[in-house]
């Protein structure tokens, strides 16, 4: 079963997929990540666009080739990944959430509280209330 969808190039989605597993600690620095053939087979995809995903991590230096061995997880990877990341989280979303919120004259103590009571309910819950994603978009 495939877990790709419509939404930008295959070899960016698969991508995406083996970057989320870095970040949330599924796959372990040093570990070995499934080969672009292994990966083919499971997405169903051409050996060259998953043999692409890999080189784009491997570019951004998430991913580390041991001649003969396969592709490795880089040390460090998880770290730079998280940072750039939680850099991107709040360019997105806390910058305009900061915005309209002096928009609509709700001062930083009104605004945690509200931060905090949707946390709590997503924690409370185990999921993002209806129509709203929690995975991160590359």
């Amino acid at each position: 079963m495939s877990l790709l969808d419509d939404g930008g190039p295959i070899f960016a989605q698969i991508a995406d997929e083996l970057a989320n597993q870095i970040a949330d600690g599924t796959v372990c620095e040093g570990e070995r990540v499934a080969s672009s053939n292994e990966l083919a087979a499971f997405y169903r995809v051409n050996p060259a666009t998953a043999a692409r995903s890999l080189t784009s991590l491997a570019d951004e230096g998430l991913l580390e080739k041991r001649r003969g061995v396969g592709m490795f997880v880089a040390e460090g990877a998880r770290e730079r990944l998280v940072q750039a990341r939680r850099r991107r989280f709040a360019d997105r979303y806390l910058q305009p959430l900061a915005v309209e919120a002096a928009r609509l004259g709700i001062g930083p103590d009104e605004l945690l509280r509200l931060v905090r009571e949707e946390l709590a309910s997503v924690q409370a819950t185990g999921a993002a209330p209806a129509g709203v994603t929690t995975g991160a978009e590359a």
